[in-house]
């Protein structure tokens, strides 16, 4: 789980193929999280999602086709732990382009944008303090 975390801290965002599959028009935004079911495990979106709303109070979550699973489960941990309340859902269908055929083919989307609750800075210092001590004792052990 620690590496996950790290991993999270230390993610940097570059746009590309990935960030232009909603089509080129749309803006990058800063706070947005694109989720792939194949790439990552789904709590390394949670953990990144909880990162973005302490950056920016917000995060909108999108997905494509068969990830939209993980974004929806993605959101239900956020809001089921007390840290996320829904802001907004939208769905539609994309074109995009296949390779193999003349012509695209339409997928599934999905975004959903979550907010803070209120408690969430508290619940974040509380999860950040049973770390620390976890810690500590895990140390106090291999030293003894």
């Amino acid at each position: 789980m620690e590496e996950v975390t790290e991993a999270v801290g230390s993610l940097t965002i570059a746009t590309g193929e990935a960030a232009g599959a909603g089509g080129a028009a749309e803006a990058h935004k800063k706070n947005r999280i694109q989720v792939s079911n194949t790439k990552k495990p789904l709590f390394f979106y949670v953990n990144l999602a909880k990162r973005y709303m302490q950056l920016h109070s917000e995060v909108e979550l999108s997905a494509l086709g068969m990830a939209i699973a993980t974004v929806v489960t993605v959101a239900e941990i956020l809001k089921n732990n007390g840290l996320a309340v829904e802001k907004k859902i939208m769905t539609s269908t994309v074109d995009v382009k296949d390779d193999s055929r003349s012509r695209p083919i339409q997928k599934a989307k999905i975004e959903i944008v979550l907010g803070k609750t209120d408690k969430f800075d508290e619940l974040m210092a509380a999860a950040a303090e049973e770390r620390e001590a976890a810690a500590a004792e895990a140390e106090a052990e291999e030293q003894s």
